[in-house]
């Protein structure tokens, strides 16, 4: 039987299996996040990055094992009702932004969890909050213009503003530098470096495949392969040139400077 979460726990993994197909995509997955926690998920194709992140932001079940998201368990809970509490980015979202709608209103939307303007009605405030995240986001000046027109590293930074638009108690990032250029992927850093040294920030996990996208500010990493952990906890710990070598299968070396982390192979 499993007791009470302890209120500081943003999520609370227990033994997570998920099965699809018979696959296993997660494999005895146990996972804690506190409230001030910035969390980086690591690891190749199909290890399960994106698979844990839909658990966390309650898109779908575990097969098997206990998840707690907000102190609510995962398949007991009302899923509408808890995705307004998270913030969520993820290419699959971002797919369904119709091309044509107004920068503003992309992040707007987020207030009804609906994408592309509809009949819903908003008031004075809504708009107020998405112009000032449009804003802090190095977007204000491109409101008006449709979403379609954007630069991929604008539209990162819209995706981003619409995730913080329910002033969410976690925020969830699937790839948010992907596909972006050596520039756009430094400005997307140096941004998010700022959101996880703000304490009012909500508890943060944020995939990627590289620790060259690690932002400073981060606490915590898991690294998973194959749908298991191979290590997890504080940063500084679990990236290591043996934990990474052991996650991607393949002899690397890890350094850091000024904050960051890079990683090349040995021969």
């Amino acid at each position: 039987m499993v007791g009470p979460v302890h209120p500081d726990l943003v999520i609370a993994a227990e033994k997570v299996n998920v099965v699809r197909s018979r696959k296993h995509l997660l494999r005895d997955v146990s996972w804690q996040v506190e409230l001030d926690e910035r969390w980086v998920i690591l690891g190749p194709n199909g290890a399960g990055k994106t698979t844990l992140l839909n658990l966390a932001a309650g898109r779908s079940h575990p097969t098997s094992g206990t998840l707690h998201v907000l102190g609510e368990r995962i398949g007991r809970t009302d899923l509408q009702e808890l995705r307004t509490r998270i913030g969520l980015s993820t290419a699959t979202l971002a797919d369904r932004i119709p091309p044509g709608e107004r920068v503003r209103d992309v992040v707007m939307t987020a207030s009804w969890s609906v994408v592309g303007r509809f009949r819903e009605s908003y008031e004075d405030v809504d708009a107020a909050r998405a112009l000032e995240l449009l804003g802090e986001w190095g977007m204000g000046g491109l409101a008006d213009r449709e979403y379609g027109t954007l630069s991929e590293g604008e539209r990162k930074r819209t995706q981003i503003a619409r995730a913080l638009m329910v002033d969410p108690e976690v925020l969830l990032l699937d790839e948010p530098a992907a596909g972006l250029d050596l520039g756009g992927r430094e400005d997307l850093v140096s941004r998010l470096t700022a959101l996880a040294l703000d304490p009012d920030a909500p508890a943060i996990a944020l995939v990627t495949h590289h620790v060259e996208e690690i932002p400073p500010g981060f606490t915590h990493a898991m690294l998973l392969r194959e749908g298991a952990v191979v290590a997890s906890g504080l940063l500084a710990d679990v990236i290591t040139s043996d934990n990474l070598s052991a996650t991607f299968d393949t002899k690397l070396r890890v350094s850091q400077a000024d904050g960051r982390y890079s990683a090349v192979s040995v021969r």
